[in-house]
């Protein structure tokens, strides 16, 4: 049942990517696209993301869940030493979620529009971009359970430019699903050219900090390269996702958005699986050579089994619902903002 857990815990992360990222794509989007074009992608970004935004977070409370009850120790390990960024994560969210609520349903038209469109345009950032340096800090070896100070213990093992890479790609990576996603919910041409252009220098973003991320590995002596071209996986699962970009750029070209879709999200999970195989079982990698691994640090036998049973039951009884509201709301007609930044 181990196996039935930890699967559940690597669906969960990466729906949360692909989904969750989307939403906080909308964001970043709205945040860099020229001010003529602000009010136009908002309105098509809310639509995007539509009422069931919220839904998305479910994927990273499961992640969250399954650490916490099937593997204390990592869940413990992770909480303590990236306190800071996971604070700053979790802060991003609400803001963004408060923001997005009171700019799009307060009762009062006002001034305070203007606010709470930017409180969500840059907390959509800082939120993946602390996602990823999370994600980097794990993987790095930067974090050190011997450390003597606080800097040592709770900075430095995050606070480093591997990690600070890793948070642009995983910014890259939201903003160039969310325009990607976007394009099937536009109906008008001019807003497809639009939401097409976008999504096009999203992937030039994507190329440019993910080699960035290797030059930083580089710089740090992280050995990311070996990592991930050293085994078949890793090699097929980049070639795939290097094949599956060309194709997205002639899915572009003749307007496909459900294929577009597609590939993007696959692009996402084959760059996710190249990144995490290579360390399987492990999850925590630590300065002084030893880790957390999810095989070994997992929780009671009996825990397990009783989570890996909860998960199944739960994904029978409330995937088909929730699968069933995003396409209710996916046909909702967009509302029209009329405030501009």
């Amino acid at each position: 049942m181990i196996f039935v857990v930890i699967v559940f815990l690597w669906t969960s992360i990466c729906l949360y990517l692909l989904l969750g990222g989307a939403d906080f794509g909308a964001g970043i989007v709205e945040l860099v696209v020229p001010r003529r074009y602000k009010l136009q992608v908002r309105t098509v970004m809310t639509r995007a993301i539509g009422p069931i935004w919220e839904a998305n977070h479910m994927w990273l409370i499961i992640a969250i869940v399954i650490l916490f009850v099937g593997f204390p120790k990592i869940y413990t390990t992770m909480s303590t030493f990236m306190h800071i960024p996971l604070v700053a994560m979790l802060l991003g969210i609400i803001a963004r979620g408060t923001a997005f609520v009171f700019r799009n349903y307060d009762a009062v038209d006002d001034h305070w529009q203007t606010l709470y469109a930017r409180i969500f345009m840059w907390s959509s950032v800082v939120t993946p971009f602390f996602l990823g340096v999370i994600a980097a800090a794990t993987v790095s070896r930067t974090i050190d359970p011997q450390a003597g100070d606080f800097f040592s213990a709770y900075i430095g093992s995050w606070l480093t430019w591997f990690g600070g890479a890793i948070g642009l790609f995983t910014t890259a990576i939201c903003g160039y699903l969310a325009s990607t996603y976007a394009i099937g919910t536009i109906a008008q041409e001019t807003d497809q050219t639009l939401a097409i252009r976008i999504a096009k220098r999203f992937i030039y973003f994507v190329v440019v900090t993910g080699a960035l991320v290797f030059l930083a590995a580089v710089y740090s002596k992280i050995p990311l390269i070996e990592w991930i071209f050293s085994g078949a996986i890793g090699q097929l699962a980049i070639g795939l996702a290097t094949v599956s970009l060309v194709l997205t750029f002639l899915a572009f070209r003749k307007r496909k958005a459900v294929v577009s879709r597609i590939l993007a999200g696959f692009q996402v999970v084959m760059i996710l699986l190249a990144a995490t195989y290579q360390h399987y079982p492990e999850l925590v990698l630590f300065k002084n050579g030893q880790g957390l691994s999810l095989l070994d640090h997992a929780g009671d036998e009996k825990t397990i089994r009783a989570l890996a049973w909860a998960l199944l039951l739960g994904s029978v009884l409330i995937l088909p619902f929730l699968f069933y509201l995003m396409r209710v709301f996916g046909n909702r007609p967009a509302q029209t903002d009329k405030y501009d930044t």
